[in-house]
Order: structure tokens, then C-alpha cells, then sequence
């Protein structure tokens, strides 16, 4: 039998048009002025990345939406257009992204292409890195495993537009099912014996143990905490409402229905001194924060610590990504309320930055130096992969960008 919602219809009798006009509404805009920076028509958006020159890079993952083959990275050319970045070449893997020689299909292993990224982020010192889950969907919605090779992180130089860095994770930190998700920069030397600086990557996985990952930038090490603990998953029977839809996830065949807040940890922010980090699972309400250096310790007893040190910082409302800016605010979007949320970690608090209606599932969001907080709205909740089961996105999803309150900038760790 399949899910059947009853929709109830109603309607208001206008008695008087005097008491029609006394009655309260939601205004349903408020805050920060909006301005459409890009329009997508193209493939399906997820992150967006603004360079200190204002050049503005996207990924589209095709792990998301299986039409996004073209590429899955792009350099926003024009306010309508984009290209593949850096190259056409690194975004078609010979063969495809998936291995269909395998049983089953498994994500290709190639190390020097693209194969389905999910984050597109620039550093302090403003350079391009872009964060590969190494999977990618079949036409027919599953998303196949990663096999070594395929999830990476690689690092570009914007002044020549070539590759410097390539980090291959292996399989005891990139399982085969995990979603590596979002990424942050700390490039202060003192935080790592390399000197290079530090990153930290959410797994979001659907399927599998979700977490932190830590990368030594100058050794290319990697390691993983907070494996599958509670504040790193999905609360169990998460239920989000969106557009006043009702949210359930309807997944590939042979599957059954569950709800639609199964992201893990997924948003992830550094504080504007580096010293703690913030994340939050898309099911849940909740942001959470440990000390850096909690996760940046490999000691035996390391974990044991990291996990006695998170912290609930309280409720936000859903959101996907999150950012920092100087003043140490957190961005964060509320799907519910059509809007963006920042908090304070100064005084705890959660205040409404710019509501909209066009503002539903903001996909990520990236402080710039030009002192704006861009974000991308990409509708990902009507998908095909969500309840009714067809794909209802309307083009041309949206990139914004707004002023960031009290001159704040870009995070500037370095």
C-alpha cells in the first residue's frame, strides 16, 4: 500500500470585510536585504565558494540529482551561466563516475578527477578546495559506495588555476558509504606540526556512521572522532516541515519510506579564533560545538575526551550548511520560517538575520571578504527523492547574498 496524505481544505467566511482587515499575518519578510546574485538553470547546485577577487566557483553533486554529468564543479561566469572548473577534462572520469563493472555499481577510484563533490570552499589564504565524496547516483536514485581513491580533498591555486594538493582519504576514514558533507579551514601554523594548518569535514552519511574528519594539511593524515555518537546523527523519527509540506523521504526501489531528517552532521563552522568548532545534523533542531583541539588530539585516550566535550548550544531551527563571519556570529538557515538564523556564542542566543518566501532548503552559505554572506537555494526537499516521489524543483534556483551586521567579514585564520 502506498503513503496517502489527506489534504484538508478550508476556507474563511468573510463576515465583514472590517474584521478581515483587523486580522494578523504573518508578514513573511523581515530583515537583511536580499540580492539575486546568480541565477542556475543549468545542473542542480549545492555549495558556493567567493574568492577575495570575487570570482564565485559551485559543485553539483551527482550523487543528488543523476543528471548532473556535464560537471561537478563550475566556475559562475556570468549572472546566468557557468563552466566546468578547472577543467572539462577532471570533470569526466573515463568511463563515468560510476564503475559499473563491479556488483554493485561502485563510485570509479580515479584519484586525478572529479567524481561527485559535494563542497566547493575557499581558505584564508584564498585558495580553492574541493571536497569529493568519490559517489555518485545511478539513473534510477542509489547511491552507489566509494572505492579508494574516489573521496578527496584537492586544493587549487586561483592565481594559475592548477591543482597543488591532492588528499586521498582512505577507507578506514572515508568508508565506503560515507557522504563526506562540508569543510572548514584553520591555517594557523601553531595548530599543527606540518605548519600547514588543519581542516575538519562533516560525514553526513544516510547509510553509514556519521562523524568528524580531521586532515593534517601539510602531512595529508587523516582520522576521524566522534564516530556515529549521538550529537552526530539524525534524531531518530525526525520530522521536518517545509513550504507546509510535510517532509518523508521515498527512496530508490526495494526501500521503504522513512523520514526525511536522516542527514547526519552536516553544517560545519569554525569559531572566528579557530578554537571551536560547530556543526549540526540536517535531522535535528540542535547545534552543537567541541573545542578544536579536542579533535586535533590522536593521544589513546583522545576520543574518550572529545566525546565528554560537546556542548549543546541550544536549538536553530533545520538547517543544512553553516558559516562564521568575523564577529563571530553563525549563520545557519531555518527551513521552517523561511529564513536565516544567526547565533551569538557571545551571549547564546538566536536571532532572525533575513526572512523571504523564496528561502526554503538554503543549500550552503559562505562569508566573503567583500563582507556579504552568500547562500544557494536549491529545493533539495522536492526532489524526487522526497515524497510525492517526483521531481517538482522549479529553475532557476538561487544564489543570494546579503550584508552581513556590524561590518563582518571573512573568518581569517592564518
Amino acid at each position: 500500500m502506498g503513503l496517502s496524505l489527506i489534504r484538508l481544505t478550508t476556507s474563511l467566511a468573510l463576515f465583514s470585510p472590517a474584521i478581515s482587515q483587523n486580522l494578523a499575518s504573518d508578514p513573511g519578510r523581515s530583515g537583511a536585504a536580499l540580492e539575486i546574485v546568480h541565477l542556475y538553470n543549468d545542473l542542480y547546485p549545492q555549495t558556493i565558494a567567493v574568492s577575495a577577487t570575487g570570482r564565485r566557483f559551485s559543485n553539483y553533486a551527482p550523487s543528488l540529482d543523476p543528471t548532473n554529468i556535464a560537471y561537478t564543479v563550475a566556475e559562475l561566469v556570468t549572472n546566468t551561466t557557468e563552466r566546468a572548473y578547472p577543467s572539462a577534462e577532471i570533470n569526466s572520469p573515463p568511463g563515468g563516475a560510476i564503475n559499473y563493472t563491479t556488483n554493485p555499481p561502485t563510485g570509479a577510484n580515479y584519484p586525478n578527477y572529479f567524481i561527485g563533490v559535494q563542497s566547493v570552499v575557499i581558505d584564508p589564504t584564498d585558495r580553492l578546495w574541493i571536497l569529493d565524496t568519490g559517489r555518485a547516483a545511478t539513473p534510477e536514485g542509489v547511491n552507489v559506495p566509494s572505492t579508494p581513491g574516489g573521496p578527496k580533498l584537492i586544493g587549487i591555486d586561483l592565481t594559475n588555476d592548477s591543482i597543488f594538493r591532492t588528499i586521498v582519504f582512505p577507507p578506514t576514514v572515508a568508508y565506503s558509504d560515507s557522504y563526506l558533507n562540508d569543510i572548514r579551514f584553520d591555517l594557523r601554523p601553531a595548530v599543527t606540526a606540518s605548519g600547514k594548518g588543519i581542516a575538519y569535514i562533516t560525514d553526513s552519511s544516510q547509510e553509514g556512521r556519521n562523524g568528524i574528519v580531521i586532515v593534517d594539511l601539510g602531512t595529508g593524515e587523516s582520522w576521524r572522532h566522534l564516530d556515529n555518537t549521538p550529537e552526530v546523527r539524525a534524531e531518530r523519527g525526525f520530522l521536518p516541515f517545509i513550504w507546509g509540506e510535510v517532509v518523508y523521504t521515498l527512496p530508490p526501489p526495494g526501500q521503504i519510506i522513512n523520514y526525511a531528517g536522516n542527514f547526519g552532521a552536516d553544517g560545519i563552522a569554525l569559531s572566528a579564533d579557530g578554537e571551536t568548532l560547530f556543526w549540526s545534523a540536517v535531522g535535528s533542531r540542535t547545534l552543537y560545538s567541541i573545542p578544536t583541539e579536542r579533535l586535533r588530539d590522536r593521544s589513546p585516550t583522545s576520543e574518550i575526551l572529545a566525546e565528554a566535550s560537546v556542548v549543546s548550544r541550544g536549538q536553530k531551527g533545520i538547517s543544512d550548511g553553516l558559516e562564521t563571519d568575523s564577529n563571530g556570529l553563525i549563520y545557519a538557515g531555518n527551513f521552517e520560517d523561511n529564513a536565516i538564523n544567526v547565533y551569538n556564542p557571545a551571549n547564546g542566543t538566536v536571532q532572525v538575520f533575513v526572512r523571504d518566501p523564496t528561502i526554503a532548503w538554503t543549500d550552503s552559505l559562505a562569508v566573503a571578504a567583500d563582507g556579504y554572506v552568500y547562500f544557494t537555494e536549491n529545493q533539495l526537499w522536492r526532489t524526487a527523492a522526497y515524497y510525492p516521489g517526483t521531481d517538482r524543483r522549479v529553475k532557476p534556483y538561487v544564489l543570494y547574498r546579503a550584508k552581513c551586521p556590524g561590518n563582518g567579514t571573512k573568518v581569517n585564520l592564518q
